[in-house]
C-alpha cells in the first residue's frame, strides 16, 4: 500500500524522497534535515509527541531546492540563506511549479546560469 502524494511523510521518507542517502553505509541521512530545521526558517514540519517530525508537501518543494542548492549548486548555507531571503530574487512561481514535475533539475540550473551571468556582467562593471 502506498501514501497519498499529499500525505505528511516522516523525516526518513523525506530524507529518502530527495536523496540524503550515505552510499558507503547505505543509510538514510535524517539529521541533515534535522540540521537544515535549524538553519532555515522557512523550514517548519509538524512536530508531534515524541519529537516526531511530518513533512507537508510544502515542505517538501522547500527540502527539494534545499537539495539542489546545497548538494548539487555548491552553495554554502550562508549563500542559500542569501539566496532564499533577498526581497528581489523570492522564488517564482515556475521555480515551486518545477519542483513538482520532471524538468525541476533542468529548472534549477537554468536559474543558476542566469545568476552566473549576472555576476559575471557585475564583476565585469568593477
Amino acid at each position: 500500500m502506498q501514501k497519498n502524494k499529499n500525505a505528511y511523510k516522516t523525516i526518513s521518507e523525506a530524507a529518502k524522497e530527495i536523496g540524503l542517502i550515505n552510499k558507503k553505509k547505505n543509510s538514510i541521512n535524517t539529521h541533515t534535515l534535522r540540521f537544515w530545521e535549524k538553519n532555515f526558517k522557512q523550514l517548519r514540519p509538524k512536530v508531534l509527541s515524541g519529537n516526531r517530525r511530518y513533512y507537508s508537501k510544502k515542505d517538501m518543494d522547500f527540502l527539494k531546492i534545499l537539495y539542489e542548492l546545497l548538494k548539487k549548486q555548491g552553495f554554502t548555507i550562508k549563500g542559500a540563506k542569501n539566496f532564499l531571503n533577498k526581497k528581489g530574487n523570492e522564488l517564482d512561481e515556475s521555480l515551486i511549479k518545477g519542483v513538482n514535475n520532471k524538468n525541476f533539475e533542468a529548472n534549477i540550473k537554468t536559474k543558476a546560469q542566469n545568476i552566473k551571468v549576472i555576476l559575471n556582467r557585475i564583476k565585469k562593471i568593477n
